[in-house]
This record gives C-alpha cells, structure tokens and sequence, in this order.
C-alpha cells in the first residue's frame, strides 16, 4: 500500500506538464508542433533557449519535489526503505509526465524528469549520467542518444552499487525490486525513444545544437 502512495503522489506531481503550460502562455499546444512531443527538446527547437531552460527546470523540480515529499511524510514510516521509495516516487512522476490522463496519455518522454530522480536519488548518479549524456551529446549532438546512455548507465550503475552494498542493509529481495524498477523505467524511455533509435540507425535522426548552428 505504502508503494502504491509513493507512486501516486508521483504521478500527481508528474502531470504538472511543463512544456504543454507554458506553450499554452504563448498561444501553441507544444505537442502539434515539432516534435510532437511535450518535452525539454521540443520546447527549445519551436520556442527557443529561454523556453527550453525553463521546461528543463520545470519538469526535474517535479520529480524532485515530489520525492522531497515523500522523504519527509512517508520514509519516516519506514526509514528502511527511502530508496526504494524514493524509485516508485520517481517512477509515479515519470509516469505522469509521460502519460497525462487530462491531455489523453500524451505527454514527453520523461528524461527532464528522470533527472529530477538523479538529482535526488544520489550525486554519484548525477556525475555519472552527466558523463554519460553530454559526452554522448557533445561529440554528436544526439539528445536521443545521451538520453539513451543515460538510463542504460543509470540501470547499470544502480545494480553495481546495490551489490556491493552502496545502500546498506537492505535485502536481495528489495534490491530486486528496485533493480525491476529501474529496468522498467528504461524500458519505457526505450520504447517512448522508439522512433529516435530507428532514425539514430539510419543515421537520420536531428541533431540539436545549443548555438545557433544549424544542420
């Protein structure tokens, strides 16, 4: 039951769709533009920089508010379990950001937000996933692939220090179920990512630059 009240207060949070509000403020619905998609990237091609930053930070303080309240109304119930509370939290806030109910399912792909879970989950994720992403991005300029690593790296990292007991005491069963957690969540950016793979590997997918550089 404690479960299932982390993954919703999560998806509570999650459905605060950033880059669909503020497209709203300046007169477009983000997902028929584009893209399609409610997210960081989108937001930043169709609206601009200023535009993008702000859906970035928008959509990872979700997250991180969201776990921030869990840590402080439910862990203290069951302090041996934050971190895997912390991941069904995450997951709830991944899950409304990619799936809204109010703008029927259709939301991003829920990166923003997964590193709102980095953020607040340990800085060891955080230095790793930033290694991974914008070394990924800066030598081909693919949001899609850093996207990609990230997860892969995230899932890996996770059962590594799992395993060698980063997390304490806790036991091989509940190690499992965050390990299955994880590997769920990457497999939803995977399929959300679906048609960026296919174009990664047809060596056709946009390249998205920080200046103004243009393909």
């Amino acid at each position: 039951m404690i479960r299932l009240l982390c993954l919703l207060i999560g998806y509570v949070f999650g459905l605060f769709q950033t880059a669909y509000f503020y497209g709203r403020l300046h007169g477009i619905d983000i997902r028929t533009k584009g893209s399609g998609n409610a997210g960081t990237t989108n937001t930043l091609r169709v609206l601009g920089r200023k535009a993008g930053i702000i859906v970035l930070i928008g959509d990872i303080l979700k997250t991180v508010l969201a776990i921030t309240l869990v840590r402080w109304l439910v862990v203290p119930c069951v302090p041996e379990l934050e971190e895997l509370l912390v991941l069904y939290t995450a997951a709830g806030a991944i899950l409304g950001h990619n799936y809204p109910f109010y703008l029927g399912f259709k939301g991003g792909k829920g990166i923003a937000a997964t590193a709102g879970l980095l953020i607040a989950f340990d800085p060891w994720f955080v230095l790793v996933g930033a290694v991974l992403f914008f070394g990924a991005f800066f030598c081909s300029h693919y949001v899609s692939l850093g996207s990609l690593l990230v997860y892969a790296g995230f899932v890996v990292q996770l059962m590594v220090m799992g395993q060698y007991g980063y997390f304490g005491d806790l036991s091989q069963r509940v190690l499992n179920e965050m390990y299955v957690i994880a590997i769920l969540l990457m497999l939803m950016a995977y399929w959300k990512h679906r048609e960026n793979i296919k174009r990664l590997w047809t060596h056709t997918e946009r390249k998205t630059y920080l200046s103004k550089k243009k393909e």
